[in-house]
């Protein structure tokens, strides 16, 4: 007869191993940190059809997943005054969760990590690193490692933020900007 091994200790190895997710901002939280001074945010219910998605496919060069994006259309003392939009790309192998600005003339000014899962590379959140996408549009280059500087042990968590972000400003190309913002 075999023994069985004696497994008892398994349930506090468990609880012992390093969390490493970290909720830094909600919604409302980052909305304050980009949009100060504004006094209104409005949810913006945006479906996008099959060609919306191809054309934010072939303008970002990486596909929109979500058909209904998180948006919301901001404005300060009754006038437009940007959009915010939030969303998640994956780092190594979890969601970091994001928030872009967008102005009216459709450039960044604004970028938060929400939530950031991964082991390592929280480098990301560093604003030395995130200002090099303020007043990006997008019709500028987001090469890594030349437009946008890699950090070195979060060189996916950099890419595909990267991508993200080009990726929501192709998104206000296509579906945004149609959007009457009186």
């Amino acid at each position: 007869m075999t023994k069985l091994p004696n497994l008892v200790w398994l349930p506090a190895a468990a609880l012992s191993m390093n969390v490493f997710a970290a909720d830094y901002l909600t919604v409302a939280q980052a909305q304050q940190v980009m949009f100060a001074t504004a006094d209104e945010f409005i949810v913006q219910a945006v479906h996008l059809n099959d060609d919306q998605l191809d054309a934010i496919k072939d303008k970002a060069g990486v596909k929109q997943r979500s058909a209904e994006p998180d948006v919301w259309m901001v404005k300060e003392g009754g006038e437009f005054a940007g959009w915010f939009l939030t969303d998640q790309v994956i780092g190594k192998h979890e969601f970091i969760s994001y928030a872009v600005a967008i102005s009216p003339a459709g450039k960044v000014i604004g970028l938060e990590i929400m939530s950031y899962r991964e082991t390592h590379g929280g480098q990301v959140r560093n604003p030395d690193w995130r200002i090099h996408f303020m007043g990006k549009q997008l019709g500028d280059k987001f090469k890594l490692n030349k437009d946008i500087p890699n950090i070195s042990g979060a060189t996916l968590s950099c890419r595909n933020i990267t991508d993200g972000v080009k990726r929501l400003l192709a998104l206000h190309d296509v579906a945004l900007q149609a959007i009457k913002v009186s």
